[in-house]
């Protein structure tokens, strides 16, 4: 027979021919999946469920660019790729970068330290500020070790401002002024987010107010000296950390951008200047359809937005920036982050991101080093030259499945983005907590499911590897001397500086800062003067404020690795190894036939071993009598029984009290899931818990380590 031969079934049709299958099963329990976004995934898509979507008539390169913003996708404009380089001094940054440009990298991206993020100098910020996420830049001098030999007008850069956009672009700008290069070829973003880093940091040194004037002033001198660069700067990178679903990332994301475009609008820059200004920055996660649809929904939800505003088609096109997420990386089995890596990374490339950086595979353990950098570059030059992904305009479009994920995610994301806008906007809601317990609800959810082993991370929660050689971070001493040095190097530029002639820049700058709002005095000019006569970030910074307010704070949202719970028992295990010589031991009590106890003793040795207690697997016994003498012998801090339902009435009972006559302390667990009757029989004879797929493993393996005194 041919395929045309055969009758075309309904969806009814198939779905009943399902259900019998599934033998009594329910449909919706079984083939259908519950997303964090509150996205019920059906396990199969018709063409039916897209053709009431109104962005199916859409092409890549025309509004609502649900497809792309350019009309051949990457056939025609590759994605940059734009990798993070992770060094604490300027000079290291510089050999590092130079180093990777000439390997394939195509953008500079910046990462600045926490301390200069919050706009504090080298020698003036707290110990753990320093050298930490980043570079430190505090001068002039450290901008150009940091730019040494790399050309700004063949390269675009990528800043991650924080608190210190207008300082740190005078710095640049500074830089190209002295060196005799023209500002007018300098691309990319150095860019600010108020909102992202009040998130983020739950801290703002100044108000709102002076950040919003700042962005303006950044955003006005590009317009005129730098029309290819970017100023301003969409986070959605903090809710995904935090443990956010991608409807709260997209909802908060668009929030942000909406109050930005309104207050650069209230100082004079209008939407069709404002908006092409503008970059989201997006954390890709380890679902990959949702991540694709993520991006999608993005462009399509942000050209809505821009359209309301009266932008142009231009201004509507969404510029977005992608990086691998820092949330699923893991301490333990690190080399499987590669493979997250690449997963994820895929996802940002079908779904459109026009830079990306892939993580390192070590970035929860160091500052990445060559190989682990060389690895992460090349996971991109990969799908760029060998995966033929820059061959076809949008790989995704069509795809029903896809197709009907970008619109009800979009759908999802809008209305929460309605009910920020209802709240006030993303300023008011997050001084009220409202993104704040709404990561914070999902984040319990991920970590409850992480902990149940419901979502798997192999080297973690399952499959972990107690034997495995750990990569080693940066000592204490290594951190010292790194922060020793970057001190002495600003304490030394700032002693050589001419503090008159300082003192009159400086002066100069904050009567434009105070005057800015009367006659648009160049805010920029000021400061790219004042950094040229040797002013230092922080003094740029402080130049800002208009007022003695002492800042502006919320409730953080945290980072929220989905590894923690898990990495902090294996912590606790490996201070116990250092202390005692082996990792705590859980001996696997095997009762019966090998066909009894086989898959309960393989499933509770992954089970203890994920919270770091070696599985002792001994030999296998049908008298209960030598089950318990072995158990006892092994010197084991927990026991775990392990057979078949039908052996367990017959063995568990007499094996648990043997047991407990003998040692009383000894925790003694039973691998399966008994009736209530039938388990408090157990535990009348000593079974202190029961473990089975489902059950809480971090919190058990949490409590047995606090009743042991393990990792004190």
């Amino acid at each position: 027979m041919m395929f045309r031969d055969f009758s075309k079934p309904t969806y009814e049709e198939w779905k009943a021919r399902a259900e019998k299958l599934l033998n009594g099963a329910s449909f919706e329990q079984k083939l259908v999946t519950q997303t964090y976004e509150g996205i019920a995934l059906q396990p199969l898509y018709r063409g039916e469920d897209t053709q009431s979507l109104p962005h199916m008539e859409s092409v890549p390169g025309a509004a609502p660019y649900v497809r792309g913003t350019e009309e051949l996708g990457y056939v025609s404009k590759l994605w940059a790729i734009a990798q993070e380089v992770s060094a604490a001094s300027p000079e290291a940054f510089n050999q590092a970068a130079r180093h990777d440009l000439g390997r394939g990298q195509t953008m500079l991206n910046v990462p600045l330290d926490r301390a200069s993020s919050a706009g504090v100098d080298a020698d003036q910020a707290e110990g753990d500020q320093l050298g930490q996420g980043g570079v430190s830049l505090s001068t002039l001098a450290d901008v150009e070790q940091l730019l040494a030999g790399i050309d700004l007008g063949q390269t675009p850069i990528m800043v991650e401002a924080g608190n210190a956009g207008v300082a740190v672009l005078a710095m640049v700008a500074a830089y190209l002024q002295k060196s005799g290069q023209s500002t007018a070829h300098l691309r990319g973003l150095v860019g600010t987010d108020p909102l992202g880093e009040l998130a983020r940091e739950g801290v703002l040194s100044g108000t709102l107010a002076e950040a919003y004037d700042a962005m303006a002033d950044a955003t006005r001198w590009a317009i005129a000296h730098a029309p290819a660069l970017q100023t301003v700067l969409v986070q959605a990178n903090p809710y995904h950390d935090g443990g956010a679903s991608a409807v709260e990332e997209l909802a908060f994301a668009l929030a942000t951008g909406v109050a930005y475009l309104r207050e650069l609008d209230a100082r004079g820059i209008e939407i069709d200047d404002a908006a092409p200004r503008m970059c989201f920055s997006f954390s890709l996660g380890s679902q990959f359809f949702t991540e694709i649809a993520k991006l999608r929904a993005a462009r399509m939800l942000w050209a809505k937005i821009v359209e309301a505003f009266g932008g142009n088609e231009q201004a509507q096109k969404l510029s977005i920036h992608a990086r691998t997420s820092a949330r699923t990386k893991t301490v333990h089995d690190p080399y499987v982050n590669m493979l997250r890596g690449t997963t994820e990374a895929f996802a940002g490339v079908v779904g459109g991101a026009d830079s990306l950086h892939v993580s390192p595979f070590d970035e929860a353990i160091r500052p990445a080093d060559e190989f682990s950098r060389r690895i992460a570059r090349n996971t991109q030059l990969i799908l760029q030259n060998e995966a033929h992904l820059t061959k076809v305009a949008d790989p995704a479009g069509g795809s029903w499945y896809i197709e009907a994920l970008t619109d009800e995610l979009a759908q999802k994301a809008w209305a929460l983005f309605q009910e920020v806008e209802a709240a006030g906007g993303m300023a008011l809601s997050l001084q009220a907590g409202l993104p704040q317990e709404k990561v914070a609800a999902i984040a319990a959810k991920r970590e409850a499911n992480m902990s149940k082993r419901k979502d798997k991370m192999v080297g973690t929660n399952v499959y972990p590897n107690l034997q495995e050689t750990a990569v080693p971070a940066l000592t204490d001493e290594e951190l010292a001397a790194i922060r020793e040095e970057r001190r002495t190097s600003v304490q030394k530029q700032r002693a050589a500086t001419d503090r008159e002639a300082l003192t009159a820049k400086l002066a100069s700058y904050r009567s434009a800062v105070a005057s800015r709002n009367a006659d648009q005095a160049n805010v920029m000019e000021a400061a790219i003067d004042a950094v040229l006569h040797g002013a230092t970030l922080s003094e740029i910074v402080r130049g800002e404020a208009a007022s003695s307010h002492a800042g502006t704070t919320v409730q953080p949202i945290p980072l929220r690795r989905d590894a923690a719970a898990f990495e902090a028992l294996r912590a606790s295990a490996e201070r116990y190894k250092q202390k005692h010589g082996s990792y705590p031991q859980a001996y696997v009590a095997k009762l019966g036939t090998v066909s009894q106890y086989k898959a309960r003793a393989d499933f509770s040795t992954g089970f203890v071993e994920a919270g770091g207690f070696q599985g002792i697997q001994g030999q296998g016994f049908t008298e209960v009598e030598a089950a318990a003498e072995a158990a006892l012998a092994s010197d084991a801090s927990l026991v775990v029984i392990c057979s078949h339902d039908e052996l367990y009435p017959e063995m568990a009972p007499a094996f648990a009290s043997l047991i407990k006559a003998k040692n009383p302390q000894l925790t003694v667990w039973l691998a399966g899931r008994p009736a209530p009757e039938q388990a408090a029989t157990y535990k009348a004879a000593g079974v202190d818990d029961f473990i089975y797929m489902g059950a809480d493993c971090a919190g058990l393996l949490a409590r047995l380590s606090q009743q042991k005194g393990i990792g004190l």
